[in-house]
C-alpha cells in the first residue's frame, strides 16, 4: 500500500466511524477556534466524541481546545463542530493538520466554517473584533495539496480566485448587521508559528494587503477548496500584531481577548447558520 493509499484509508475509517455515531448526516461543519468553544453550550449536542477515540484522528495540543467533535443541531440544521483544529506548530505535517477537512469531505460536508483568533494589523480603534475572512495571503506556507494529487476529492490545480464564498460574506455581514454586531472585512496572513511574528514582518504583511495574521485556517481552506466545499471564515482580532500592540504578547491574552467577544462571535455563527 502506498502512502497515498494508506492515507486515504485512514481518512475512510475516521468517516466510517463517525458516521456510525448517528444517523444525521450534517452538511455543515464548523471549526471552533480560539474563543468560540461556548458555542457547543449553545445549541443542541446530539453526541459528542473525543478526538483520541475516532480512528486515525489526530489530537489538539493547543491550549484553549477541547479536542472533540460534537453532533449538533443549530437553527434547526444538523452539523458537524470540532472543539479545536491541528497547527502545523504543533508538529503536525501539513497532511495531518488538513486531514479532518478530507474526513468532512467523505462524510458529505458541503460547507465548512472557520473561525480563528488572530492578531490585528488592521485599523481597528479597539479589541477585541470582529473580522470577516474576503482572501487570504500565504506564500510562505506549505500546500497542503503538495505531493500526489487525491483524484478522489478535487483536481490537480484548484482555482483559488474564491476561496472564501462570495455569497457567504454578504450573509456574514447581513447576519452581523441584523444582531449589531460590528464587523470588518479583510485578508488573513497565515504564519507558521509558534512564535509570534516581529514588528518586522508585520509591517511587511501589512505593505502586502494583510489585515490580521494567525497560525490556521489558510491550510485548511486550500483544502476544502480542493475537495469543492463552500467555506466561510471569521476571525476574533484578540489583540493588535506585534509592533502595534503596547506589551509583549501571549497566549493568556488571547484566550482571555477572545472570550471578551465569544457571545458576540457564537451568536454570529448561529444566525449564520439559519440563513444558508
Amino acid at each position: 500500500m502506498t502512502d497515498k493509499e494508506a492515507y486515504i484509508r485512514q481518512i475512510e475509517q475516521s468517516a466510517e466511524y463517525i458516521a456510525s455515531l448517528s444517523d444525521r448526516r450534517p452538511e455543515i461543519c464548523i471549526v471552533l477556534g480560539s474563543g468560540l468553544g461556548k458555542l457547543a453550550s449553545m445549541c443542541d449536542i446530539i453526541r459528542e466524541v473525543s478526538y483520541s477515540d475516532i480512528p486515525g484522528f489526530p489530537v489538539s495540543t493547543a491550549p484553549g481546545h477541547a479536542g472533540k467533535l460534537y453532533i449538533s443541531e443549530i437553527s434547526g440544521k444538523p452539523c458537524y463542530m470540532l472543539g479545536g483544529r491541528f497547527h502545523y506548530y504543533e508538529g503536525y505535517d501539513i497532511g495531518t493538520v488538513t486531514f479532518y477537512v478530507r474526513v468532512m469531505a467523505k462524510l458529505g460536508i458541503k460547507t465548512l466554517v472557520l473561525t480563528n483568533a488572530a492578531g490585528g494589523i488592521l485599523d481597528c480603534s479597539e479589541v477585541p473584533c470582529l473580522m470577516i475572512i474576503e482572501d487570504h495571503i500565504s506564500f510562505l506556507a506549505e500546500s497542503p495539496l503538495r505531493g500526489p494529487n487525491l483524484d478522489t476529492f478535487g483536481v490537480r490545480f484548484p482555482d483559488q480566485s474564491h476561496v472564501y464564498d462570495p455569497e457567504y460574506i454578504s450573509i456574514l455581514e447581513d447576519s452581523a448587521k441584523s444582531l449589531g454586531i460590528g464587523i470588518k472585512k479583510g485578508i488573513y496572513a497565515y504564519t507558521k508559528g509558534p512564535q509570534y511574528e516581529t514588528p518586522a514582518e508585520i509591517r511587511a504583511l501589512r505593505m502586502l494587503g494583510a489585515d490580521a495574521v494567525g497560525m490556521s485556517t489558510v491550510p485548511e481552506a486550500v483544502a476544502a477548496t480542493h475537495c469543492g466545499m463552500r467555506v466561510a471564515a471569521v476571525s476574533c482580532i484578540s489583540n493588535l500584531a506585534a509592533g502595534l500592540s503596547k506589551g509583549p504578547l501571549s497566549a493568556e491574552e488571547v484566550i482571555i481577548s477572545a472570550d471578551k467577544i465569544s457571545d458576540a462571535d457564537c451568536s454570529l455563527i448561529k444566525e449564520f447558520i439559519s440563513r444558508i
